[in-house]
Parts: structure tokens; sequence; C-alpha cells
């Protein structure tokens, strides 16, 4: 079953959360007090509401008890980002990320019981995107626009295989460039390598392909 997502506050941040997920298929609220910032990202979210995200009221009309994991991010408006992310823990979100302004407003997210508190400059929102609506993907690093690396652990489809035999580069285009087994590390494997289920392989390359051999091939 797809996860379900909400984003509070559109602006750069948020804005482009709700992008990401609505370029990867993936159903998202987005929720702004601005109705001109409801109106411009309407187009890439399921829908939006123009709400004040810190009226109970308001979330339970919106249905939030049914949403999976709410982002919070609500520019410099740090006492609207706590309580909104207070209430969303109260009622019962079970993922909530809060992008923090300072050390200030990240304490008091910490004491409150964030799960993730978001830096935007470190966490970039098409890597968080990746990175919580696959089940397999563990990290995401955005090279450029088009190319990222990719941490994957591997599934039983590839257990017991050799890397010349899934020729990944060959059939999607990308990358291994290390295996992560446990304490060891193997950089740059040869074709002889083994890949075994639970293994984390680094994948590098354009993301198209990626997702496509995350999809298919892993």
């Amino acid at each position: 079953m797809q996860k379900s997502y909400a984003v509070f506050g559109l602006g750069q941040f948020g804005g482009s959360l709700v992008k990401a997920f609505h370029e990867k298929g993936t159903e998202v609220i987005g929720i702004d007090k601005s109705e001109e910032k409801v109106n411009e990202y309407s187009a890439y979210a399921t829908y939006t509401v123009c709400a004040n995200a810190v009226d109970e009221n308001t979330l339970k009309q919106i249905g939030i008890r049914n949403i999976d994991h709410a982002f919070v991010s609500l520019g410099d408006d740090i006492e609207a980002s706590i309580l909104t992310s207070l209430l969303l823990i109260e009622m019962g979100v079970s993922q909530v990320w809060t992008k923090a302004q300072n050390d200030y407003h990240q304490k008091v997210l910490h004491k409150i019981g964030v799960n993730r508190i978001i830096h935007p400059e470190k966490d970039m929102a098409k890597r968080i995107a990746s990175h919580i609506t696959s089940e397999k993907m563990i990290d995401y690093v955005e090279l450029s626009p088009n190319y990222g690396i990719v941490e994957i652990v591997a599934t039983d489809k590839l257990d017991g295989k050799s890397l010349g035999e899934i020729d990944v580069r060959a059939n999607y285009g990308c990358n291994i460039v290390g295996i992560k087994r446990q304490d060891h590390f193997t950089v740059a494997p040869s074709a002889e390598d083994i890949i075994y289920k639970n293994d984390i392989l680094i994948v590098i390359g354009r993301n198209k392909d990626i997702e496509m051999f995350e999809k298919k091939g892993d």
C-alpha cells in the first residue's frame, strides 16, 4: 500500500519537496496559509489546502490521522513550526520531520519528539523523497539534477549472483561502485564478486537509470 505524505509550508524547501514527490508519482498534500502558494503548487500536489497549520480542527478536517508522514517547513515562524509539529505528534502521525532554523529551534524539536530534524543545506528535498518512497533505498546523494549516488539493499532476486551475471551497466546504464556487507566494504568490485541478500550496493549513475535498476533489477 502506497504511503501518503503531507507538507506544511510551501516555501522554497517545502515546495521543492512537493515537486519531488510529484515526480515520483507519490500522493502528497500541500498545506500553506498563503493562497498564492497553494495555487502555485496545486498542479504538483495531490491536493492543496489553504489553512493555518496550527489549527487542530483544520488538521482533523484534512484527515491528518490518515497521513503516514508529515513534513513541517514553515519558514522563519519558529513558534508555528513547534506547535504544528507537536500537534501532529499528539494526533498520532507516525513520522514527523521538521525543518530547523537554528540551534534553539533544533533543541526544542528534539525535546518534543520530532522523528527527524531537517537541515535544508544537508537534506535536499529530492534526496528525502527518494529515500522514503523506496523500501530498498537507504540513502541518496544528488550529484547534479540528473545524476546521483544511492545505497540500495540487495533483495532475494540478486542473492548469490555475480556482478558479471547481472551486468548493471549494460542492462540499466548505471554502475555498482561498492558493496557493504556488515563490517566489510568492497570498493570497485570486480565482475566475479558475488552479491548476497541484504548487502548494501553503492550505485552511481543517472537518476532514471538508478530508479529502473531499483524497480526491475534488484
